[in-house]
C-alpha cells in the first residue's frame, strides 16, 4: 500500500482525498503518537490549529479540531494564519504540537493537513509512520473533566507579527514594496508587516474568499505581480503562495529574482554580517549551477541536499547552519524560523536593499543564472535508471563536455513512471541540445510503455 504521507503532509482532494472522517482519524492518529511524552508527564497535551483561507478548511478544522480535543488534547484554534506562523507559535508557546490545514500552492479544491513537532519543527518520517499506524489502533477515549478543550488562540497574529518585526534591524522608510498574497495565508500579515516596518505598500491578491487561492496570483502566477510592480513604481515585488512559506522576488524593471538569486542575496549579506555559520549556505541539488559559481567567488561553501525543504531543514540542523533554501523560494533562517517563511523573507531582502544602498536588480547581479533545460521523460522505468551503463556513460560524456560551464542531473520521479532529466550551460541552445539527446536515450534503453 502507498504511503498515506507525501513530501509534506497528507494532501489532496477535499471531501474526496481528504474527508470529514479521515480528518478526524488523523488527528485521533497524531494525538496518541505526538500527546504521548505530555501524557507521560502527567498533564495535558496542548496542540495549535490553524489553516489558510480555502474553503474546505473550515470543515477540516472543525474535524481536525474535534479528533484532538476527543483524545484530551487541549487546542488553541488560530484561525487563518500562514504555515510558518503555526510552526512559530508552536514553538513561541510551548506547544506539544501543532496542526496546519493548507495545500499550498495548490488549487482551492485540495487540502491538505501537516504537523509540527513540539518546537515547530516537521516530522521526520518516522514519526509519520507511527500515526499512520495510530489509525488502526483504538482511539483515546477520556471522560469528563479529561475531554480536551477547544479556544480561539485570540492573538496569534499579533504574536506572529511582533516576531518578525523583531528580526529586523532597519527601518524600510522610503521603500515601496508591491506585495503578492495569493488570495491566500498572507493576505492580512504580510501587508501589515511590511507597513509596520515603515514600507510604503501596495497589494494585491488580499481579497480571499476561499476559493480564489493562488488563482492567476502568487509564486506561481507572477504576471500580475510584474506589472503591478512596474505599473505603480515599486522598488520591489514580493509574491507569496497560498500558506506563505515561499517568497519569490521582481524587481523595478519587473524581472523574476527566483530562490537561488534570493539565497545568493541573503547568503553575502549575512557572510558580511559575521551571520553566516561557518561561512556555509544549504540548497538542493536543483539550485542552479550559477549560486554554487557565486558563493565560490564570494567564499561560501554550498551544501546540496536532495530536493525537498524537509532535506534543507535536516541538514541546516545537522551541520548547526544558518540559511538554506530552495529555488521555488522556501529560504529557511534557522535563527528566526523552523520552515520556510515567505514573509520573513521578503523583509530581510527589503532590509538588505535598505542596508546597501542597492536596489534589487543591483543585489541580484551577484549571481549569473545558468540557462536550465529540464525535460520529463514519462512511461519509463524509472527504476531502470540506476545501472545503466549506456546512460552514465552518455551523462559522462556530456559532463565532460560541459566541464566547469554547465551540469547535468538525471533523477526518477519519486511516484511517477517518469525520469527527470536536467541540463545547465552557459547557452540556452547547448543546454537544450544535450537535454533532448539524454531523454531519446533514456526512451530507448528504459522503454516507453504504451
Amino acid at each position: 500500500m502507498s504511503r498515506l504521507f507525501g513530501t509534506d503532509g497528507v494532501r489532496g482532494l477535499a471531501g474526496h482525498d481528504i474527508t470529514a472522517e479521515s480528518a478526524l482519524a488523523l488527528a485521533q492518529g497524531a494525538a496518541l503518537v505526538l500527546g504521548r511524552p505530555a501524557r507521560q508527564e502527567s498533564r495535558r497535551p496542548v496542540a495549535v490549529v490553524a489553516r489558510d483561507p480555502r474553503i474546505s478548511g473550515e470543515f477540516i478544522v472543525a474535524s481536525v479540531a474535534a479528533g484532538l480535543a476527543s483524545s484530551g488534547v487541549d487546542v488553541l484554534d488560530a484561525g487563518v494564519i500562514p504555515t510558518p506562523a503555526a510552526a512559530y507559535l508552536v514553538a513561541s508557546i510551548g506547544a506539544d504540537f501543532g496542526v496546519m490545514v493548507s495545500a499550498s500552492h495548490n488549487p482551492a479544491p485540495d487540502n491538505g493537513i501537516k504537523f509540527f513537532a513540539r518546537g515547530g519543527r516537521k516530522l521526520p518520517d518516522a514519526v509519520e509512520d507511527e500515526i499512520e499506524a495510530a489509525l488502526v489502533a483504538p482511539p483515546l477515549r477520556p471522560i469528563g473533566a479529561e475531554v480536551g478543550t477547544i479556544a480561539r488562540f485570540a492573538d496569534a497574529e499579533d504574536r506572529y507579527l511582533l516576531h518578525l518585526l523583531g528580526t529586523l534591524d532597519v527601518s524600510l522608510e522610503g521603500l515601496h514594496v508591491a506585495l503578492d498574497c495569493a488570495h491566500g495565508a498572507a493576505a492580512g500579515v504580510s501587508p501589515q508587516a511590511f507597513a509596520d516596518a515603515g514600507a510604503r505598500v501596495t497589494v494585491m491578491g488580499n481579497d480571499p474568499d476561499g476559493m480564489n487561492i493562488n488563482r492567476e496570483v502568487g509564486s506561481t502566477h507572477l504576471e500580475q505581480l510584474r506589472e503591478l510592480v512596474v505599473a505603480s513604481g515599486a522598488d520591489l515585488g514580493i509574491a507569496h503562495d497560498g500558506d506563505a512559506d515561499r517568497c519569490l522576488a521582481i524587481d523595478a524593471a519587473g524581472n523574476v529574482v527566483d530562490g537561488d538569486q534570493i539565497m545568493a542575496i541573503l547568503a553575502i549579506a549575512a557572510k558580511r554580517r559575521g551571520l553566516l555559520t561557518d561561512d556555509t549556505l544549504v540548497a538542493t541539488v536543483m539550485s542552479n549551477l550559477g549560486l554554487k559559481v557565486a558563493m565560490d567567488a564570494h567564499g561560501i561553501e554550498l551544501v546540496q541536499t536532495a530536493v525537498g525543504d524537509r532535506y534543507v531543514l535536516e541538514a541546516l540542523g545537522q551541520y548547526g547552519l544558518a540559511l538554506g533554501g530552495e529555488q521555488s523560494g522556501h529560504i529557511i533562517f534557522s535563527q528566526h524560523a523552523t520552515t520556510g517563511d515567505g514573509v520573513l523573507t521578503g523583509l530581510q531582502i527589503a532590509a538588505e536593499m535598505v542596508r546597501s544602498g542597492r536596489t534589487l536588480a543591483e543585489l541580484a547581479a551577484v549571481m549569473q543564472v545558468f540557462p536550465q533545460v529540464l525535460v520529463n521523460v514519462s512511461g519509463v522505468d524509472r527504476l531502470g535508471l540506476r545501472g545503466n551503463q549506456p546512460i552514465a556513460d552518455a551523462v559522462a560524456r556530456a559532463e565532460a563536455e560541459l566541464g566547469s560551464n554547465g551540469r547535468v542531473l538525471l533523477r526518477p520521479s519519486g511516484t511517477e513512471k517518469m525520469v527527470r532529466v536536467m541540463v545547465e550551460a552557459h547557452e540556452q541552445h547547448v543546454a537544450q541540445s544535450i537535454a533532448d539527446e539524454l531523454a531519446e536515450l533514456v526512451r530507448a534503453e528504459l522503454g516507453v510503455s504504451a
